[in-house]
């Protein structure tokens, strides 16, 4: 027995593996089916080709979702733990929203023009955020596009650095990595980079303070995109005062700061930026914040405002790359209003965040009971367990720390047992309609897991 995910008896967990993948296949033949229709045409048989990563032969269909569970079309009930990877961190079509989202519904959808929802939304997000200027897209994805585009035009620079295994969507700049030598270089199979990573990107490894002071001594970097707290390659939390010492590096070197809080929302109603109060020039947020409907949004300072107003005439406003005629539609308006309002209040993520604790506890209980060299790593209402003895400081880390065929085998046997966790990572999210019997629920299915997993080797 070696530590990290090489302690596991190999031929053990394949045999595992495949036992799961049996039980799998017999147990949802309504999806099996669908699944054989679906690649008729649809590539992968799913209308996303990432989808085909969820472990088994073919993915759940859905039928139904609602709170903190949702039905397959083979009329099983699944706690979800996944939430649609924060999309559905609210839970699964909330009340407030759905009453929101049904009234607008009838009174139009996308008009390519404002309703009074924008100006409340706008409000509620600078309260919350303390930015004081808003404005929307339909993904986070948009947002971080759009801020990387005015930090370009405001600095008149061309480089953006990121951390190393970052995670902002399908921004372009954000799919680099470090080789070896610990130069900018694709990630591993990007599709159709349209230009090397390397021309548009510097990459530091997350909590570098000396690594990110480099990249932007270089005097051509527009703005740094970072997450408070990596999210995406697992849980990397920050050392104490990291983020604070961005921000000073960033006015340092005349750079604009982006923090995208898409999934680091987690951490509290104004993610890790309020919870810390960081100062970022521009803040990306999408996904929860409209209950499911497809939504995004970028704040900014005063000075941001200010400086954007006096460098971008009228005439050429609707040309600039910034935009897009189905954004600040009235749906996702109204979504957003009632989301931010009536749901992801500081009341909902007490309940969630003591939930997430207890869903860790569980777990490291019987990380403990087998001896398994894992770790956990806890942020607000999210947490995570990882294939290494100690928490990762960096992307690279916990990249070197994952383990495909384990990851696919314990989320097959949580999905066997009616729980659905985070694909491609071992994240548990917890949503207001989350109870205290769903974390139960993992808390006994993970101790078996280990126990039968560890039982030989």
């Amino acid at each position: 027995m070696t530590v990290g995910s090489t302690s596991v008896d190999r031929g053990h967990l394949s045999a595992l593996l495949d036992r799961e993948r049996a039980a799998f296949r017999a147990a949802r033949p309504r999806s099996a089916a669908l699944a054989e229709r679906s690649r008729q045409h649809m590539p992968g048989g799913v209308p996303m080709s990432w989808m085909v990563k969820w472990p088994g032969d073919f993915p759940v269909f859905v039928d139904r979702a609602e709170g903190a569970h949702f039905t397959c079309v083979d009329g099983i009930d699944h706690v979800d733990l996944c939430l649609g990877d924060t999309g559905a961190m609210m839970g699964h079509s909330p009340a407030a929203t759905v009453a929101a989202v049904t009234e607008q519904l009838s009174r139009g959808i996308t008009t390519m023009l404002p309703t009074e929802d924008a100006i409340a939304v706008s409000a509620g997000l600078a309260e919350r955020f303390g930015l004081p200027f808003w404005q929307f897209t339909l993904t986070a994805t948009d947002a971080n596009r759009h801020a990387i585009r005015y930090a370009r035009h405001l600095t008149g620079r061309t480089k953006v650095v990121v951390h190393n295994f970052c995670y902002h969507g399908s921004v372009d700049e954000t799919f680099a990595t470090l080789d070896d030598d610990r130069r900018t270089t694709d990630r591993r199979n990007n599709i159709g980079p349209p230009v090397p990573t390397s021309e548009t990107t510097r990459v530091v490894e997350f909590n570098d303070v000396d690594g990110l002071e480099k990249a932007l001594a270089e005097g051509d970097v527009a703005a740094i995109l970072v997450e408070p707290a990596l999210t995406n390659i697992g849980i990397v939390l920050p050392d104490p005062g990291y983020n604070e010492a961005v921000r000073e590096l960033a006015t340092k070197y005349g750079v604009i700061l982006i923090n995208d809080e898409t999934h680091t929302i987690c951490a509290g109603p104004g993610g890790i930026t309020r919870r810390d109060n960081l100062h970022p020039d521009f803040l990306v947020i999408g996904k929860s914040i409209g209950g499911g409907i497809p939504c995004g949004t970028f704040g900014f300072t005063a000075e941001v405002a200010d400086r954007i107003a006096r460098s971008v005439e009228l005439e050429d406003i609707d040309v600039g790359g910034i935009g897009g005629t189905l954004a600040g539609n009235g749906l996702s308006m109204a979504a957003m209003q009632a989301t931010l309002e009536q749901v992801m209040t500081q009341q909902a993520f007490d309940h969630m965040i003591p939930l997430a604790d207890a869903w860790a506890d569980g777990v490291q209980a019987a990380i403990d009971a087998t001896g398994a060299p894992w770790h956990l790593s806890r942020l607000g209402a999210r947490a995570e367990y990882a294939f290494s003895a100690v928490p990762s400081r960096n992307g690279r880390e916990a990249a070197d720390a994952d383990d495909f065929e384990l990851q696919q085998y314990l989320h097959l046997y949580a999905l066997n047992r009616g729980i659905l966790l985070t694909p491609f990572h071992n994240m548990a999210l917890m949503s207001p309609a989350t109870t205290r019997a769903d974390v139960d629920a993992h808390t006994q299915m993970f101790a078996a897991c280990l126990d039968e997993l560890f039982s030989r080797g």
